[in-house]
């Protein structure tokens, strides 16, 4: 199968939110928000401490990359996190996983679970059957999230890869077709 990429949108607009390319007009914030240990404990793939370079990296390397589609999350055009889908490729796995997150500031608001159900719908409309998420299982503020945009625990077991190595973790998916 090819690449998903051609058939996402390069933005999406919520009623709250609009989802835009990452630019680079967006590190200096990115780089604020991210480099946060909250944040760093519950991802996979964030390095701590968090530095413009890595901001920079992100946004030209990896978020519209060969194998990730990601959307920066904007709030009242102010930068507030990232969602991406991880496996756009589809060389590993005809199902791709979602992956987000909010600058400490705006949790608890609703914005993950608004862009996490725009980005759904995005996944169904580009004719994706299935989207798959992990979480800690400790994590319990984005298992609600996911919960909220209609993922279901498909099993527990322990991480995969980077920080969430060998830590308890839920695993998810959705059905969109």
């Amino acid at each position: 199968m090819d690449s998903l990429s051609y058939r996402l949108p390069a933005s999406i607009t919520t009623d709250r939110l609009v989802l835009d390319t990452p630019a680079l007009a967006h590190v200096p914030e990115m780089a604020i928000q991210a480099n946060n240990r909250a944040i760093f404990e519950v991802l996979a793939r964030l390095p701590h401490p968090y530095a413009e370079s890595d901001g920079r990296f992100f946004v030209e390397t990896i978020a519209r990359g060969e194998s990730e589609f990601a959307w920066s999350i904007l709030h009242q055009d102010r930068w507030i996190g990232v969602i991406s889908l991880i496996g756009v490729d589809l060389k590993d796995s005809p199902v791709p996983e979602i992956g987000y997150w909010l600058g400490q500031p705006h949790w608890g608001q609703g914005y993950g679970t608004e862009a996490a159900r725009a980005v759904v719908a995005a996944a169904r409309d580009a004719g994706l059957p299935a989207l798959r998420a992990t979480a800690l299982t400790s994590n319990m503020a984005s298992r609600h999230v996911l919960a909220k945009a209609g993922f279901v625990e498909t099993h527990q077991g322990l991480g995969q890869r980077g920080n969430t190595l060998g830590k308890p973790t839920t695993y998810m998916q959705i059905e969109l077709s």
